[in-house]
């Protein structure tokens, strides 16, 4: 019967576009003789009790509010209309009010985060932001508990849990900086891999919590967290961890820098020159400038390289530490923008 359903449903002649349809409630719209567009679709993401040819029905996964269209003067066709993402309200951090009862919400924080009313979780993860901007020491014992059921929410296939996990996440990085790095792991590639998804709102979302990341977490406790996404097998995770990279790069400082190991980061950089996406060779651009304004800032002090500057030179430093063809593809990267530098400046 199902199977019959929807041949029916594809045999419907092709609708020409609408444009005002509700996205809440429900509402009858005739078609005479035109379906509804796009049905096969919203009957893949929600509910759908299909009647056709006198009475067959065929129902799918409830989760939405219903609708309803006939369709040749009689036959229905009832089709789920997700109505909760424009219902949440996302609020910017620094707009977030403080709780009345702090010990109270303190209670109910692990419950809701893990409950199956995707509401009561949107709501509590908001309480986790307030928490964080208010009253951080009174949620810190509870990190442990906690972060496990925020990536949850990030793994959430409804895009308002998702995206509020997301704010959540950034809150939580500019709460408690360097407390969070045993817990880092699970939410580094959930932001890491919604950063790379299609959809805009949490992508742009996704990019804001790394950069919190990035910001508020150690370089020396974050670079080797980040440093084993360079090599992933996706491109886009591989740009957005680059790009992080890269942005950590210069909060170490230049004694920083030579601490963690100057030779170290060029091979990391020169690795990424040649990625497949341009993100991905930008920052790697990025660094490798940080890393030679660094590397002759520091050796420009140097009795030996004064006495011999062909011994400590930039170039040689890369022939040294790089295979040729990388030192060659650095070399080219830095000397260009540098020589463009020297034009404008001049």
């Amino acid at each position: 019967m199902s199977g019959n359903a929807l041949r029916d449903l594809n045999t419907l002649p092709t609708p020409e576009r609408k444009n005002d349809s509700s996205s809440k409630g429900n509402f009858t719209k005739p078609c005479n003789g035109k379906t509804i567009e796009n049905v096969e679709e919203q009957l893949k993401k929600s509910l759908s009790s299909v009647q056709i040819n006198g009475g067959e029905t065929l129902n799918l996964q409830h989760n939405k509010s219903s609708a309803s269209v006939q369709i040749n003067g009689g036959e229905t066709v009832n089709v789920g209309v997700e109505v909760a993402n424009s219902e949440v309200e996302y609020i910017e951090s620094e707009n977030l009010s403080d709780l009345e009862d702090v010990d109270t919400c303190l209670k109910k924080l692990l419950p809701g985060l893990d409950s199956k009313d995707w509401i009561l979780v949107v709501e509590t993860l908001n309480n986790v932001r307030r928490l964080s901007v208010f009253h951080k020491e009174r949620m810190h014992s509870m990190l442990g508990d906690l972060i496990p059921l925020v990536v949850k929410s990030l793994k959430n296939p409804r895009s308002a849990v998702c995206k509020t996990a997301i704010m959540t996440s950034a809150d939580i990085f500019s709460a408690y900086n360097d407390d969070l790095i045993d817990s880092l792991d699970p939410l580094l590639v959930q932001l890491l891999l919604k950063a790379s998804q299609d959809k805009r709102f949490v992508c742009e979302a996704a990019e804001r919590a790394l950069e919190a990341m990035t910001t508020s977490v150690s370089p020396m406790l974050l670079l080797p967290k980040l440093q084993p996404y360079l090599k992933n097998r996706n491109p886009r995770i591989r740009a957005k961890a680059s790009m992080c990279f890269s942005r950590s790069v210069p909060r170490l400082g230049v004694e920083g820098i030579k601490e963690y190991g100057i030779d170290k980061l060029i091979q990391v950089a020169a690795s990424q020159l040649s990625d497949q996406l341009p993100e991905s060779r930008e920052a790697a651009r990025t660094l490798l400038l940080e890393l030679q304004t660094v590397y002759e800032k520091s050796h420009g002090l140097s009795t030996v390289v004064s006495e011999n500057p062909e011994m400590g030179s930039w170039e040689n430093f890369c022939l040294s530490k790089l295979s040729p063809l990388s030192a060659q593809a650095v070399l080219r990267v830095t000397t260009n923008i540098t020589r463009e530098g020297l034009v404008i400046g001049s």
